[in-house]
């Protein structure tokens, strides 16, 4: 397929990057700075802001699909969906927030007071994005959480999906590394298990 990916040189979208090109995808890489993405076979590198959505429209014709994988306070979600529906793009996936994922009691994390504080922003903006997926109609939209722990890892490959509950490892740890979330994301991609739905990934 035919992939625009904007933010594809952050923590998540370089992993990302790395797994739609193994796969023998073409990747159009968005970027405000198309230097801090290296060269390589089966991409093309292009500059471009989120946030001016007619800019960013112009980009994506003739794609199969959009990922987003920009900060949620980075960018307003408004700008993201004008663009894409402003190309015509069908499918479109978000790299999600965990905040919004619910305990087993059912309150959201992002609601715990454990949850830092300097984190609530991009939760709670990650959110309201999901809140304006669900009230779309027009967009085949997946919006996949990660786990409580994010960060950068191995690609091991194992891992379990769920829905709106966070998920929890077997010592009671919710963690999923950015190599084993970008898997989830591009079989996703292939698959479409879970369009016009959230979902989550963990170990």
């Amino acid at each position: 397929m035919k992939i625009a990916l904007i933010a594809a040189n952050g923590n998540a979208g370089s992993r990302i990057l790395a797994e739609l090109v193994s796969r023998g995808h073409h990747v159009t890489a968005i970027v405000r700075d198309p230097a801090k993405v290296p060269e390589q076979p089966g991409v093309t590198v292009v500059a471009g802001d989120a946030n001016h959505p007619e800019a960013l429209a112009k980009l994506l014709p003739g794609h199969d699909a959009v990922i987003s994988a920009a900060k949620f306070t980075h960018v307003k979600a408004e700008n993201l969906l004008a663009a894409v529906r402003a190309a015509g793009i069908k499918r479109y996936l978000v790299v999600g927030g965990a905040g919004s994922l619910a305990a087993a009691d059912g309150s959201l994390e992002m609601d715990s007071p454990r949850f830092p504080a300097h984190v609530k922003p991009e939760a709670s903006e990650g959110a309201r994005f999901l809140a304006l997926l669900k009230a779309s109609s027009d967009l085949d939209w997946t919006y996949l959480s990660p786990s409580r722990f994010f960060e950068p890892g191995t690609r091991t490959g194992k891992f379990r999906l769920g829905t709106d509950h966070m998920l929890f490892d077997d010592k009671g740890v919710s963690r999923i590394s950015m190599e084993d979330y970008a898997i989830a994301l591009a079989d996703e991609l292939e698959q479409g298990a879970h369009v016009r739905q959230r979902f989550t990934v963990g170990y």
